[in-house]
């Protein structure tokens, strides 16, 4: 029998890695010259992240 785990644990690594990714690709398309990296850019994106995972796995 699998446990589901602490379920603020999992928010808490959902908004780590989310805030990882974002970063990694707000830095990409900086590079690029595609957008700016700002922390608003990261924040915004992250959040993306975070809520389109959060939607996912609730299903």
């Amino acid at each position: 029998m699998a446990s589901d785990g602490d379920p603020r644990v999992l928010l808490a690594m959902n908004l780590v890695l989310s805030s990882i990714f974002a970063s990694v690709v707000v830095w990409g398309l900086s590079y690029l010259d595609l957008a700016a990296l700002t922390l608003e850019n990261v924040l915004g994106l992250g959040l993306v992240i975070f809520a389109a995972t959060y939607l996912i796995v609730l299903r």
